[in-house]
């Protein structure tokens, strides 16, 4: 496989600080650009993050005396990526014209961003899911006037804790209704405990913006490409609550769900372990081995116990048994800045270099 030059904007925030550990060692990718803020833009990457490193592996070596440069400056960053990685907090408009700008200039961007998820060209993809939507890129670009550059998004970070086991449910069984109740750690909102104390013996029962996204977002996995758009699919009813917990990682889901054909428990299990997909077909290297885990202790998952399963990349279940109002219910877990932010975009750019959209 092709080494691949990559910039990451973004950087000095949380989950751009996620992506300089995941890519410190990656097979594919290699750091060459490090892009922020114009406050960040001529300080060295040790300098602009300051005291704010955030994870619990040291900065990368390799990257800590590199140049933070201007992400708004895309000409300087031309000839040194062939692709970016995107995870700013701006606001949404500003977002998206950044992104747009970057493709424009022939520079892929894989982005951890919600502005272009509801964007009818710009595929939202969970690698082990809908693989297949990539295949949008091509009317995109015809739109953009590119021929290389491309914007592609991952999907919002609570979906991904029960979305992926809902789907090998919902292509046998006809899925028809879901009620799911997030509970999601404070790294979801670029937290800590040190820097957020307030949510130490807390819970925050509103996220803005998040219960919209769980009810939407999975309808646009769902759906089905037609006339160069991706088209949301209309089969499903969701309705979420999203609450904040005082949890460092890993958001949980209550999920309730309801089918055309309702399953035997045990239908259900057998599925979950043999599901695989295109992502483990073709080997990438932040796939799981095994993509859904099903625990049968009643007190699994665990945030503390089950968020790094597989290298924070597998979905953890457990508890799944009849319901009295739907058909079924279970718990699900997953690691939101690992698989739900940038371990995700990761996959998801090796998705992409295995396609072949990004040479």
């Amino acid at each position: 496989m092709k080494n691949y030059r990559v910039g990451i904007v973004g950087a000095t925030g949380m989950v751009g600080q996620r992506f300089a550990t995941l890519l410190e060692n990656h097979p594919w990718f290699h750091v060459t650009a490090l892009l922020a803020s114009a406050n960040s833009a001529g300080k060295t990457y040790k300098e602009a993050v300051g005291n704010r490193w955030a994870m619990k592996t040291p900065m990368p070596a390799a990257m800590s005396d590199m140049v933070v440069l201007d992400a708004a400056n895309i000409d300087a960053v031309k000839d040194l990526v062939d692709f970016i990685f995107c995870a700013v907090n701006m606001p949404k408009d500003q977002i998206k014209a950044l992104e747009e700008s970057y493709a424009k200039a022939e520079i892929p961007v894989i982005s951890n961003n919600s502005a272009h998820r509801g964007t009818a060209d710009v595929p939202m993809v969970i690698p082990e899911l809908n693989a297949a939507h990539t295949a949008i890129i091509g009317a995109q670009r015809k739109r953009l006037g590119t021929k290389k550059g491309f914007i592609a998004v991952k999907s919002n970070c609570s979906i991904q804790s029960y979305v992926p086991a809902l789907h090998p449910l919902k292509e046998k069984f006809g899925l028809t209704k879901v009620l799911a109740c997030t509970y999601q750690a404070i790294s979801g909102a670029g937290k800590t405990f040190e820097r957020w104390p307030e949510m130490v013996d807390n819970l925050i029962p509103y996220i803005g913006g998040e219960e919209e996204k769980s009810e939407q977002e999975p309808l646009k996995v769902w759906g089905h490409i037609e006339d160069g758009q991706i088209v949301s699919a209309d089969d499903v009813s969701i309705t979420t609550q999203c609450l904040r917990v005082p949890v460092s990682d890993g958001h949980t889901a209550a999920v309730f769900a309801s089918f055309e054909k309702k399953p035997s428990l045990e239908e259900i299990k057998e599925i979950w372990a043999a599901f695989h997909s295109q992502a483990q077909e073709l080997g990438l290297p932040s796939a799981p081995q095994q993509f859904i885990h099903y625990f049968e202790e009643d007190d699994r998952p665990q945030a503390k116990l089950d968020r790094e399963l597989e290298g924070g990349m597998a979905i953890s279940v457990g508890r799944l048994r009849p319901d009295s109002q739907y058909d079924i219910k279970f718990v699900c877990l997953s690691h939101n800045t690992l698989r739900g932010a940038a371990g995700g975009a990761v996959e998801l750019a090796e998705l992409l270099a295995a396609q072949g959209y990004l040479d």
